[in-house]
């Protein structure tokens, strides 16, 4: 299995980045996926999933700016951030798992995933 994140970068606050996580190795279509985020000083915190029947969960902190989708011709996952904030300063990571949680709140805990990528930076500056 192979998570590779790209797309992160430096923007200004209000401002908007898309990231991707490519995959290899799964059965993307069937597959949970996720973005993740880790901030200095601060715990891994999920930022939203997507189930293989497109049922979407999001961080009360990001719902409304950052949009999921997933492109199963590509095996390609996608986060659309939106009016970025400082706050939303982290390394971002994709994570990928087989099993199916019915849109539980489950599919924003780390626990619940297997495969993780390396990362990709996002920083919002003031």
């Amino acid at each position: 299995v192979q998570l590779v994140e790209s797309g992160g970068g430096s923007v200004q606050a209000g401002g908007s980045l898309r990231l991707s996580c490519a995959t290899s190795g799964i059965t993307f279509s069937t597959y949970t996926m996720a973005w993740f985020r880790v901030a200095p000083g601060k715990d891994r915190e999920g930022v939203a999933s997507i189930e293989a029947d497109g049922v979407r969960r999001y961080a009360d902190s990001v719902k409304g700016r950052f949009t999921i989708s997933k492109d199963n011709a590509k095996n390609t996952l996608h986060l659309q951030l939106n009016s970025l904030k400082p706050e939303d300063t982290a390394m971002y990571y994709c994570a990928a798992d087989a099993r199916y949680y019915g849109g539980s709140w489950q599919t924003l805990l780390p626990e619940s995933y297997t495969s993780w990528g390396q990362g990709t930076q996002v920083t919002v500056s003031s």
